[in-house]
This record gives structure tokens, C-alpha cells and sequence, in this order.
């Protein structure tokens, strides 16, 4: 359904409000909307709820959507983004006008009378449109889930075959089917949801973890680190490191995510990350390695000390197995000060300048600031902006109000 010309006036006429008060009625959106129907906990993430990040990240999607609601064509790439992990959670088309009821009031609630009845009748009309978007692109999403070669549609129970401390802070979990059917297959970079229900939690609890390892039909490998710093994040890391072992089930859903690797390109590149997330880039080198590319390939890995360093000795055996493979490492506090790391601290634009070439094709995956620095610094090396390919951990925010490390 087409909107009309007086719609798309009036919600443009939204945007500098939504610029604004945009985190607040998305705050209001969600305590509102769990206040009235707190079974839609068993969905959301709780940690992203109580940082804000997901608060922050609807606002930014519907900030986007107004200024381009005439074009909605050009918020596609983020929409389709939101239904993979909407997919992998789990969202169905029955929760949209809960969404939509709920958002709609918020919107009255923060504005008052701003929000005229013109107002709150566009927004109306508008958010038909767009979650029929979201509902038409998920269900086609879960019907390619369930039709793949040992699919399924929401989630499954996989056995815990295996479990490997990697670090001092990761560890490694392995996943098969119980009657040992083959697994879906997925491309490098994507993510699964595991889903988890804690001794003294009320709500099932969803985090989603990247497959750390090359497609194999036989397996699955997730690589968890244990959230320490600050609560409620680490409930679930904390859980799986503790108490998950082999022999164990977990549900699981099927493989998600549009951070994925090329296969079909031919240019040089470089795979660049910081802490935990090297976990999606260890896949899609794997797979490189799997399939002896021959491109130009360089890993670049940056850790607070070694001791917080995974797969160092698989990454650099990995390297050598590559016709022009090159694997870089760094630490910003590292133990041994002369040890064999690359760089001490924080990566540089001038540690990158001769070993990132402007037709490199980046992928980048790591704590928000990181991925500002690199991706900033990739940029200014000339790389264009359509081969800078980067995933945040956790809901999207706009990278550009993302405060720098140091």
C-alpha cells in the first residue's frame, strides 16, 4: 500500500522531533509495552534493554524511516538487517500490532499535544506499511530456515558435544544433533540464537552468538565470552561457561545474519577485530582456508593482553596455510612487554597504511568504539565506503554518535 502525499509530508514534518525525543519514546515504547504484555520478555534481550542500546537502536530505525519514508527502498539494507535477528528470536507477524499499538501511544505520551490527531493518523498509516515490510521479509526468511536441508523453523535442542577453553574469558561450544541428522548449512559470519532458561530468571533469556568455525554440516561452534564488567549483561555467558557441558541440550535456532563473507569476490581482504569479536572473522577465514583461496588475505586482531588472546595458534597456522595469507596481532596492556605481538596498543592508521591496500575489502567486527576507530581510519586510507563491511554485537546504533577509545 502506496502512502499519500499529505502522509509522507506529515511524517517528515516528525523528523526534528524524533531527533530530539526519539530515545524517549522508545523508552516509554518499551516499559509500556512489557508492562501490559511481559510474555514478549521471553523475546527481547534484557541486557540490551537495561543499557538502552535497544531504546537507542529503535529510535535510530525510526528516525531513518521518517526521513526517508518517501524512499523506503533505501532503509531496506537495515531492515533486512533487524529481520534476521527478529527471525533468529523468534518475532512473529502477531506481535507487530502490539508493536505498533504500544509505539503509537508513546508517541502521545511524550508529545502531549504535539502530537495532533494528523500526527498519530500518519504514524498509523505509516507503520502499517513498514511492518508489512518486516512481516512479508521474515516469513519469507522462515520459510528458507525450515525447507533447507535439515532445517527448522524457530528452534531445536542440540546436543553439547564438546567444550573448549579458548582464553581466560572465552570458551568454545560445540553443537550436534541428537539423532546425528546433518545441520544447516550457513555462510561465514552468521550468528545463532541460543536460547536458555535460568534457575531463578522468570523469562526465557536469548543471546546471540556467532558460528566461530567454517560451514560443516556436522557441527556447530560458538566461541562465548563471559561478560564480567557490569550487570545484568553476562547472565547468560556466565550460565553457558558454568553450568552448559557436554552432554547437555540447548535451544537453538538456525543460522542468521547478513554479515557475511563473498566468496565471489576476487579482491584482497582484510579481516580486522577487536576482543570477542573475532569470532564471526574466524569463520570466514576458515573458509578461505577450506576452499585454498588465492586472494590476498590479512588478519588483523587487536586484545586488551594475551591472556584474553583466542585461537592465536589456529589463526597463525591458518595463515600459513594461505597462498598469500598474513596475520597481524596487538595488545593494548600487553604482560610481556617484548613478546611477539605486532603492536602495543590501540590500532593505527599508520600500523594499517602498508598493509591495507584502497581495493581491500574489510571486515571489521568488534566493541562499538573499535569499529568506530577502524572503520574511520579505513576511510581515511581511502578505502571505499561499500567495502568497509562491519557488524555491531548487540542492536545497531549509529556509528557515527559512537564515542572513540583512547
Amino acid at each position: 500500500m502506496a502512502l499519500s502525499q499529505e502522509t509522507i509530508n506529515v511524517i517528515k514534518s516528525t523528523v526534528p522531533v524524533l531527533e530530539v525525543h526519539g530515545v524517549t519514546i522508545t523508552s516509554t515504547f518499551y516499559k509500556n509495552m512489557f508492562n501490559n504484555h511481559p510474555e514478549l520478555l521471553n523475546i527481547f534481550n534484557h541486557a540490551n534493554q537495561s543499557q538502552g542500546r535497544q531504546q537507542t537502536a529503535l529510535a535510530n530505525m525510526v528516525l531513518a524511516a521518517a526521513k526517508n519514508i518517501d524512499q523506503l527502498e533505501s532503509v531496506l539494507p537495515a531492515v533486512i538487517q533487524v529481520a534476521h535477528k527478529h527471525r533468529g528470536l523468534g518475532v512473529k507477524a502477531e506481535h507487530y500490532p502490539i508493536v505498533g499499538k504500544y509505539l503509537l501511544e508513546a508517541i502521545k505520551e511524550v508529545l502531549g499535544d504535539a502530537a495532533t490527531d494528523d500526527i498519530i493518523n500518519a504514524w498509523a498509516e505509516a507503520y502499517g506499511v513498514i511492518a508489512q515490510v518486516f512481516i512479508d521479509i521474515e516469513a519469507n526468511m522462515y520459510k528458507l530456515a525450515k525447507d533447507q536441508t535439515g532445517g527448522w523453523k524457530e528452534f531445536k535442542e542440540l546436543e553439547v558435544v564438546d567444550k573448549v577453553k579458548e582464553s581466560d574469558v572465552i570458551t568454545s561450544f560445540y553443537f550436534k544433533t541428537m539423532d546425528d541428522q546433518p545441520l544447516p548449512v550457513y555462510e561465514p559470519g552468521q550468528y545463532i540464537t541460543v536460547r536458555v532458561n535460568i534457575p531463578g530468571e522468570k523469562y526465557a533469556l536469548n543471546r546471540q552468538y556467532s558460528l566461530s568455525c567454517a560451514p560443516d554440516n556436522k557441527y556447530y561452534r560458538i566461541s562465548v565470552k563471559r561478560e564480567i564488567d557490569f550487570e545484568p549483561n553476562g547472565k547468560v555467558s556466565n550460565y553457558l561457561h558454568d553450568y552448559l557441558n557436554v552432554g547437555d541440550t540447548i535451544e537453538v535456532s538456525a543460522p542468521a545474519g547478513d554479515f557475511t563473507l563473498n566468496m565471489d569476490e576476487t579482491a584482497p581482504v582484510a579481516l580486522i577485530s577487536g576482543g570477542v569479536g573475532l569470532t564471526p572473522l574466524m569463520s570466514m577465514f576458515e573458509t578461505l582456508v577450506k576452499n585454498d583461496s588465492d586472494r590476498k588475505v590479512t588478519f588483523i586482531h587487536s586484545s586488551r593482553h594475551e591472556g584474553l588472546h583466542a585461537f592465536n595458534k589456529e589463526t597463525r597456522e591458518l595463515a600459513g596455510k594461505l597462498q598469500h595469507g598474513s596475520y597481524y596481532y596487538g595488545y593494548q596492556d600487553p604482560v610481556e612487554k617484548d613478546g611477539k605481538h605486532d603492536f602495543t596498543g590501540y590500532i593505527t592508521k599508520e600500523f594499517l597504511v602498508n598493509k591495507i591496500s584502497t581495493d581491500t575489502i574489510c571486515y571489521v567486527c568488534g566493541p562499538v568504539a573499535f569499529l568506530k576507530n577502524v572503520v574511520g581510519m579505513l576511510s581515511d586510507l581511502g578505502v571505499a565506503q561499500e567495502n568497509i563491511r562491519y557488524e555491531f554485537f548487540g542492536p545497531a546504533l549509529a556509528l557515527e554518535k559512537v564515542e572513540t577509545a583512547v
